[in-house]
């Protein structure tokens, strides 16, 4: 039988700055930039989240919620190496890791399970060489399938261990909110709430055809989750996915030639990364964010790779003018590089917008 493990630092990057100043620990910690710098919450401990902050949350409203709360400067090099420690311990546990970002990952122990162990065992030892050996709790759920695994690690936060049976996935998934299934958003949910189906039983019990109906091609994706149904394999990938930079201004902009400024200066910084890395790719995105939070991506593709930042800065300029209604300002900018040139990426993940 497939045993899958989805495990989930809690609340990472703010248990590293518990773990590493201990006056932090059982204190409020917010990690994010400054209010006055136009911050948002990176991460939040959970006694920060206790008061309601939560991440992605304006500094400056998650400080007005918790106003004892600690705030600590991000320190993306410290995470980016304690993940690196995480990710080699379930690597040890079994070679099929699929890193799906810095504090989470799929482990796939099915051939460990074979050799004698319980599903519990398995998910035990990761909690507990990760706690002894890094000093961080994680959250674990194992399930037969990737989905019922990942929404399994997020019932008992923090710390926690839920295992599901096998053949027991259906009735597991049945009286938890449909939005706990992958890929159904807040729209889809409204969608489905229209049909009266709120719980994740309710749209197992739905017929194909109205699940063509209703959905197209994605309903019967849905309808196989919510019935417990989910054979996608654990992906080991090797290799950086992109590099990126953006910066968060302190005002709202609007003006082109502050933007064309800030452009120039994010495609330097994101070229030198490339550089440093070896890498090249033909994918420049541009990443916006409006002065009421809306954010969006736009990218495109160029013929040959490259790390030059000329050429980085030539293709987000001509992404960002598309942009540039009149009005509209922006609180944040970002650019990135993908789509790296085969066997040229490093073995390792990708650091998200990182500046």
């Amino acid at each position: 039988m497939r045993c899958i493990i989805h495990a989930d630092l809690d609340a990472f990057f703010a248990s590293v700055e518990q773990l590493d100043n201990p006056d932090l620990r059982g204190r409020p910690v917010v990690v994010g930039a400054a209010p006055e710098a136009r911050g948002v919450v990176a991460a939040a401990s959970y006694e920060a989240r206790a008061y309601g902050v939560h991440s992605a949350m304006p500094m400056r409203t998650a400080l007005s919620l918790c106003p004892q709360a600690v705030r600590v400067s991000p320190r993306f090099q410290r995470y980016a190496d304690i993940s690196k420690r995480v990710m080699d311990i379930f690597r040890q546990v079994t070679p099929l890791v699929e890193q799906m970002s810095l504090d989470e990952a799929f482990l796939d122990v099915s051939e460990r399970v074979g050799e004698g162990w319980s599903p519990e065992e398995a998910a035990s030892t990761v909690k507990e060489r990760v706690r002894r050996e890094v000093g961080l709790t994680i959250s674990v759920g194992v399930a037969s399938s990737k989905s019922a695994a990942k929404i399994a690690s997020g019932l008992n936060k923090p710390d926690g261990l839920t295992v599901v049976s096998l053949g027991s996935e259906r009735e597991f998934l049945a009286p938890l909110p449909v939005q706990s299934l992958w890929g159904v958003g807040p729209k889809t949910a409204e969608r489905l709430a229209g049909d009266s189906i709120t719980k994740i039983g309710e749209l197992a019990g739905q017929s194909e055809e109205w699940a063509r109906r209703r959905f197209v091609v994605r309903g019967l994706y849905f309808l196989r989750l919510a019935r417990g149904i989910d054979d996608s394999p654990v992906v080991v990938e090797h290799g950086r996915k992109s590099v990126s930079a953006e910066t968060t201004f302190s005002r709202d902009v609007d003006d082109p030639k502050l933007l064309e400024a800030s452009l120039r200066e994010l495609a330097e910084n994101t070229a030198r990364r490339l550089q440093d890395s070896g890498l090249r790719g033909k994918t420049i995105k541009l990443k916006l964010r409006l002065a009421d939070f809306t954010t969006f991506t736009r990218q495109t593709t160029i013929a040959r790779p490259t790390d030059a930042a000329e050429v980085i800065l030539t293709e987000a300029s001509r992404l960002l003018a598309r942009e540039l209604h009149a009005g509209r300002r922006f609180r944040l900018l970002g650019v990135g590089v993908s789509n790296f040139s085969e066997g040229e990426a490093e073995s390792q993940p990708s650091l998200f917008w990182l500046s």
